[in-house]
């Protein structure tokens, strides 16, 4: 299938290489290929030990669009595309595009920058935007089987749940480990075993380190870690001046929100999963200043999330798993921030009006199918 991504990767190769990061699995490959067409011996994979040996022979393909994948995998991969790159804009320019499961923009060094010589994209799961539907049924089945295109398009829920066991532990033993040493493995895997649980409230560090018997700087590294190859997103809490906020521990979210088990959680993390793949789709191809955040002040209130562009808060989103009655927290944000779009959104009710107040109350496929 067709990526929402591929045209912009297509137009960014004209100019610059392209690096394409994004969880495993989602379909990076997918989108090398497609854009590859029928040259598809330009796929070279790290992975692979015929492909490996290849680049470390510097034998490529000679011409046309010649795709990397996993090639971070290499200590030397930025020097490596760097000549590629400096010696096609010397003759003959040939795109090139990098794809890896790991943040691509992460591993910088001093004297062997990149910058300048590429753009940068961020491949999410599907969406009910990117499967074209407004259906309640094709929500449901995104809530229920996730958006990594296998499991959802195989549309099988024991699929589904096999696939995400195999998932987590892959990520450590297939990305994680290659790269990044690993003190305690099984703790680290305890670790994402018991994030999942921990979704929707702010993540105390120092209580997951008593619990896991492990140093807060490695507990907050794996953290990092887990961030930097997309099993884990985190959300800071937003503060403006009209506001007295808690800057305290942030939040986290998975790319696989069928790892959560509690409804309303799960519903919380697809609609984060959601406005993080729009940021980022803006940011990447837009050149947006945009943010995600939440919402939660010394009094205990709390929003969801609030979309900030340019550090000015544009959307407060709440959501409820049924058509509650409008959060008393809506009430209180519209009056500080009137312009802003403030919307509780709901996964299974039917109500869709806007208050005496200004505050949009709307089912989450209508206000999904408009992103991306």
């Amino acid at each position: 299938m067709n990526r929402y991504l591929e045209p912009y990767i297509q137009s960014d190769l004209k100019e610059k290489m392209v690096f394409l990061g994004g969880p495993r699995q989602v379909g990076k490959t997918t989108v090398a290929l497609n854009l590859l067409g029928n040259a598809k011996e330009n796929y070279l994979n790290w992975d692979i030990n015929e492909h490996r040996d290849s680049i470390l022979r510097n034998e490529l393909p000679p011409k046309g669009l010649l795709v990397l994948d996993e090639i971070h995998k290499n200590k030397s991969w930025r020097r490596f595309v760097k000549g590629l790159y400096d010696k096609s804009k010397i003759s003959h320019y040939r795109p090139i595009l990098v794809t890896g499961s790991a943040r691509l923009d992460y591993y910088r060094f001093s004297g062997d920058s990149l910058q300048g010589r590429y753009h940068y994209h961020r491949l999410h799961p599907l969406s009910l935007a990117e499967i074209k539907s407004t259906s309640q049924k094709d929500l449901m089945s995104l809530f229920e089987l996730g958006g990594f295109p296998e499991p959802f398009l195989k549309g099988a829920k024991i699929s589904a749940l096999r696939w995400s066991r195999e998932y987590r532990n892959r990520l450590i033993r297939d990305d994680i480990i290659p790269i990044e040493e690993i003190s305690d493995l099984t703790k680290m895997e305890l670790l994402l075993m018991r994030l999942p649980d921990l979704v929707g409230s702010p993540l105390s560090i120092n209580a997951l380190r008593e619990d896991l018997e492990v140093s807060h700087k490695t507990l907050k590294r794996w953290l990092d870690i887990l961030e930097r190859f997309y099993g884990i997103f985190r959300l800071e809490p937003f503060g403006g001046i009209k506001i007295k906020s808690v800057k305290k521990e942030s939040k986290h979210y998975h790319f696989d929100w069928t790892l959560i088990q509690d409804s309303r959680f799960r519903f919380e993390n697809m609609i984060a999963s959601h406005l993080l793949k729009w940021v980022h789709f803006k940011q990447d191809t837009e050149a947006l200043e945009l943010e995600l955040k939440f919402f939660r002040d010394t009094e205990q209130r709390e929003i969801d999330f609030v979309l900030c562009q340019n550090s000015q808060p544009t959307h407060f989103i709440e959501c409820k798993f049924a058509d509650d009655s409008i959060s008393k927290t809506l009430y209180f944000i519209k009056n500080k921030y009137p312009n802003a779009n403030v919307i509780q959104l709901h996964l299974t009710g039917k109500k869709d009006f806007i208050s005496p107040e200004g505050i949009r109350v709307m089912p989450a496929k209508s206000f999904l199918a408009d992103l991306v």
